[in-house]
């Protein structure tokens, strides 16, 4: 709305005004940043750490089917 902003100060650039809530919002994501992991995800991340990257492959996004690794696709030619 043009009623919200400051009219451009003598150098000719808009000065920016922060609106009230910004600060509130910055505080609540600062402390979900700071937030620890559960433990059940660090475990999760654990377990997923130890897993073949080869056997997973591009799985989890191309719909289930694990994408040929290079080396398996010169082995076919």
């Amino acid at each position: 709305m043009a009623s919200d902003r400051k009219p451009p100060s003598a150098g000719g650039k808009q000065a920016q005004r922060v609106p009230a809530w910004a600060d509130g919002l910055k505080q609540l994501y600062d402390s979900v940043v700071e937030e620890d992991l559960p433990d059940s995800f660090k475990t999760l991340l654990a377990r997923l750490d130890e897993l073949d990257p080869r056997r997973l492959g591009d799985g989890l996004a191309g719909g289930g089917r694990a994408s040929p690794s290079p080396d398996d696709r010169e082995a076919q030619t």
